[in-house]
């Protein structure tokens, strides 16, 4: 459904060398998780006989008890027929024992996955037991009267995903097996584990699976085994966990003695995006040192609950707390870095930047603030220069004045209403008629302020223009659209809001700084080109092209993640349920779609900036498409 896979981890209090008790606990997991409308279910290692058998894996009854209970599964699986599930259990292979991931589906076996890495160093002693899966071992093997595929194996499904296997001390290897899987094809890992407990260990262990997850760009299903093994000398945890990507999505409380479940929704077509944009990955396709056998089956799609938070502000943290913080940290130093490099190897030490009292002059404000102190310069030489025009509202007004007395920096006021008037006579336009180019006048006039106040004082004119304006084309061309360094060029609106509402409470802003920068973020956000008496804000932004949170959601999924229209419009749906309907989601949606595609001209033209996150729509970098593309097949 979307691209997505509902995928499962689980791990039970099972009985210790018993098959037949742990045969009908996965039994129930299986029916629960067909229920739940789960595509993959992966549960522990040698979760059919418990992993701390050890002498007990060389009698034959504990083997043949460990197929019995296969049997039984292949009936259960008939009957929950969608569902692919991976259990562990020994397999006795011509005389050498082999721990394995038995792929299980539609009431048959549709391959066997040997472990690799068998370790034998400090609490480990497994090649006591079994022997390690080599190139030369048979491809297929005999398994309850059918000839199934062993080995190297990537399981296909009609879904659209590609599953690989690999078994606990696999992904510890210098190079795991989930490396030579993600490049064979397989966009989801599972793992089967039995990995004890050590102080620490656990940190290390999903550092492990969230860099793997990273590095294959797969969604990894790591599962372990969990109260009922042994404690004679080892305890385990039953730590389980997914990622994708890198990202986590769900995890186990360790330690627990019951049960437990965890279902997620897995998005193939964001793996498969990446890969796609990844040149580095798809190089890397050269090193296979072996192929796969593939194992095709078909799945049907299930009209299940999507379970999966979708966050409505992808481009900020969840919460303003220290990880945040971090955050926000990190961006106003790429931005100050940046620009405090271009003014040392201009070998200038002025900078002039329009203060409006609104959100963008104010982190680019901020940034040239961070980038002085940085190069340990006077304040006095950032020349903040705001211009009064036709819808300047005492609030904005008496803002930017404050703003720029309490950073000690330079401030210029010149008005913009009398040039404004006579070059409206000059071209021939009717001042009363308050259209685009009455606007359009406004941002040129003040832009040809700052550039002559530049030159003026031999500086550069900072831009202050943000992502979300560049990819909707809300700048006037050559007006505030231009600058000679734009800090702002890959921060998102919503982004720019919570950096001024971090610097205001934590990054060091006494207590006036705090009034004046939290009032700056409350101002309806406004270019401020119409007509006012000075007291009320009658040109809202957001009632023109939308609201911004929405429109940098839909800027993160579709130049982010590339998604279709419709997929952005079914996670736009999830994200702001109760909050804006379908019917605004779709006409915000195709209006964005439409802006983006109209005003690549100006991007094409936009100054230097640094790339702050993940999206940059700088020609030189991160977009470059033609100016005359067509829209209508994005539009839905």
């Amino acid at each position: 459904m979307n691209g997505f896979v509902k995928c499962a981890i689980a791990t039970f209090n099972g009985v210790l060398s018993n098959p037949t008790g742990n045969i009908e606990k996965i039994k129930k997991l299986i029916r629960k998780s067909n229920e739940l409308g789960v595509n993959v279910l992966v549960l522990p290692e040698l979760c059919l006989t418990g992993y701390s058998c050890q002498d007990l894996f060389g009698m034959s009854d504990l083997l043949q008890s460990s197929l019995d209970g296969l049997s039984q599964l292949l009936l259960t699986s008939r009957a929950n027929f969608n569902i692919l599930t991976l259990v562990g259990c020994p397999i006795n292979v011509n005389d050498s024992l082999y721990n394995c991931a038995i792929v299980i589906q539609g009431g048959r076996i549709l391959g066997v996955v040997p472990k690799k890495f068998i370790p034998n160093h400090n609490e480990f002693y497994e090649k006591r037991w079994f022997s390690p899966y080599t190139e030369s071992c048979p491809k297929t093997i005999t398994l309850l009267g059918r000839e199934v595929p062993f080995g190297n194996i990537i399981f296909s499904s009609s879904l659209g995903y590609k599953l690989g296997v690999e078994i606990c001390e696999d992904l510890w290897s210098v190079i795991p097996p989930s490396s030579y899987l993600a490049l064979g094809g397989a966009n989801i890992i599972a793992n089967l584990s039995a990995s004890n407990e050590l102080v620490g260990k656990d940190n290390y262990r999903m550092e492990l699976i969230k860099t793997q997850s990273a590095r294959t760009i797969s969604a990894y299903l790591y599962s372990s085994a969990g109260f009922s093994e042994s404690s004679a000398d080892l305890v385990f945890g039953g730590s389980g966990y997914v990622y994708e990507n890198g990202k986590e999505l769900a995890s186990f409380e360790r330690f627990e003695m019951e049960d437990q479940l965890e279902v997620v929704d897995i998005d193939i077509e964001y793996l498969t995006n990446e890969r796609l944009n990844n040149t580095t990955f798809n190089d890397s396709k050269k090193n296979l040192p072996y192929s796969f056998t593939v194992v095709n089956f078909t799945q049907s799609e299930v009209d299940s609950k999507f379970s999966r938070n979708i966050n409505p502000h992808p481009f900020i943290p969840n919460i303003m707390d220290e990880a945040g913080g971090k955050v926000c940290k990190e961006i106003l130093a790429i931005q100050s870095t940046a620009l405090a490099r271009r003014l040392r190897s201009i070998n200038n030490c002025k900078v002039t930047i329009g203060i409006s009292g609104g959100l963008d002059s104010t982190l680019a404000l901020l940034v040239c603030h961070e980038a002085f102190c940085k190069l340990a310069l006077d304040h006095k030489d950032i020349i903040g220069i705001t211009m009064p025009g036709f819808g300047t509202t005492n609030r904005t007004y008496q803002n930017s004045i404050k703003l720029c007395n309490n950073l000690g920096i330079t401030l210029k006021e010149i008005p913009i209403k009398d040039a404004c008037i006579q070059h409206f006579k000059d071209i021939g336009h009717d001042p009363d008629i308050h259209d685009v180019t009455y606007e359009n006048v406004q941002a040129r006039e003040r832009t040809q302020i700052l550039m002559d106040m530049a030159n003026k004082h031999h500086g550069i004119l900072v831009g202050t223009g943000d992502l979300s304006e560049l990819v909707l084309g809300w700048c006037t061309y050559n007006g505030d659209h231009m600058s000679m360094y734009g800090v702002n060029a890959s921060v998102p609106k919503t982004l720019v809001k919570y950096l001024i509402e971090w610097y205001a409470r934590f990054g060091g802003a006494d207590d006036e700084l705090n009034n004046i920068l939290l009032d700056i973020i409350d101002t309806p956000i406004s270019p401020e080109l119409l007509p006012t008496d000075g007291k009320e804000i009658v040109q809202k932004t957001e009632s023109a092209i939308g609201p911004y949170e929405v429109l940098d959601f839909f800027i993160y999924y579709a130049l982010r993640n590339k998604f279709s229209g419709k997929k952005i419009l079914f996670l736009a749906n999830v994200a702001f349920k109760n909050k804006y309907s379908e019917e605004q989601l779709l006409e915000y949606y195709n209006n964005f779609i439409r802006r983006f595609f109209n005003n690549q001209f100006k991007r094409n033209c936009i100054p230097d900036g640094p790339k702050v996150g993940s999206v940059s729509v700088s020609p030189r970098g991160d977009l470059r498409m033609p100016s005359d593309a067509n829209c209508s097949i994005w539009l839905v």
